[in-house]
């Protein structure tokens, strides 16, 4: 009973950040009521399929909505191709392990059929995001649409979005940049819950910290026994292959257990083990950790998520609704 109020009360809280959120933003819950009014019915339709046959993109759609929202905005400039005269961000480093463009592109066509030249892809992924979360049996949080599309996506502008190497003064600095607070990179760091991560996103921890490279350079903030079994699987500095879960044996469903992790210093990333570095962070990860506040972690999650999609967002005669996602107009 105390987990279901908690739960509603989660609702209710994002409604009300929502409202004022988005409201700020120039965006409306109403928004497609007239033009696409099943727009939210269809996308979760689709994500349920995508997710039945692939269900580990449920981190990947929530990642794609992410990269998109730090860099320009969430305007859906992570999504397009590059062209003979521009490199996007979607070919630039931090976004070369993105995944489920395809994805995108399949709920784009489902929605062209049923309301062409209406929805834009910056709301897709907005809605996806959203939508995976809950299909791994995480929190949901009422998204206002209207957001339009960009057409400009440069590969250097992806400077923007805070790498896995960051130490916690940085991470501070970039989510600050994007309107976040020290709470929201703490939550938001909890989406690290689903998901995977190629080995050299953090192998540097494993043979190379300080530039020695060598089986003695490791990672002072990192367990033992997680750097012994990291290692069996990740044989060399330079492996770019080889997949690691993010919240081993829990990396398909949202849940806080990613912060049990980080307490037993077993977070993947130098981003993980950075928020035991402060107080407030490292109070958060701790209260998590005793696995008695999951609820709570929902509804900050929700209001995060909120926050974060209306970062800088096109509106009203800005920008355009692409009829591709991987192409402008």
């Amino acid at each position: 009973m105390a987990s279901t109020t908690a739960m509603v009360l989660g609702v209710v809280a994002a409604l009300v950040l929502l409202s004022s959120a988005a409201a700020s933003a120039g965006l409306d819950m109403e928004f497609y009521s007239g033009t696409c009014p099943r727009v939210e019915e269809m996308v979760k339709e689709e994500m349920a399929e995508i997710l039945k046959a692939a269900p580990t993109l449920a981190g990947p759609l929530l990642r794609l909505h992410f990269h998109d929202c730090f860099v320009r905005g969430c305007d859906g400039s992570v999504l397009l191709d590059s062209t003979p005269t521009n490199t996007a961000e979607k070919d630039a480093t931090p976004n070369l392990t993105l995944r489920g463009f395809g994805s995108v592109q399949r709920v784009k066509a489902r929605l062209e059929a049923a309301c062409p030249g209406t929805v834009s892809c910056a709301d897709i992924l907005a809605l996806m995001a959203r939508d995976a979360v809950v299909l791994a049996n995480g929190p949901s949080w009422p998204v206002a649409l209207g957001r339009r599309d960009g057409r400009v996506s440069i590969a250097n502008e992806t400077s923007q979005l805070p790498p896995p190497t960051a130490n916690f003064t940085r991470l501070v600095q970039m989510f600050g940049a994007k309107g976040l607070g020290v709470k929201d990179l703490v939550v938001l760091s909890g989406g690290h819950t689903l998901g995977t991560a190629h080995c050299n996103l953090f192998s540097d921890r494993l043979y190379n910290f300080t530039g020695g490279n060598s089986l003695a350079d490791v990672d002072p903030a990192l367990d033992g026994a997680y750097l012994a079994r990291l290692r069996s699987r990740c044989r060399s500095l330079a492996d770019n292959a080889t997949l690691n879960e993010m919240d081993p044996g829990s990396f398909l469903s949202f849940d806080a257990s990613y912060y049990r992790l980080v307490a037993k210093r077993r977070g993947l990333f130098h981003s993980d083990a950075a928020l035991l570095d402060h107080p407030a962070t490292r109070a958060y990860v701790q209260r998590q950790a005793t696995g008695l506040f999951a609820a709570e972690f929902f509804r900050d999650f929700a209001d995060s998520m909120v926050k974060m999609s209306t970062i800088d967002v096109l509106t009203g005669a800005q920008g355009e609704i692409r009829k591709k996602c991987y192409l402008v107009n």
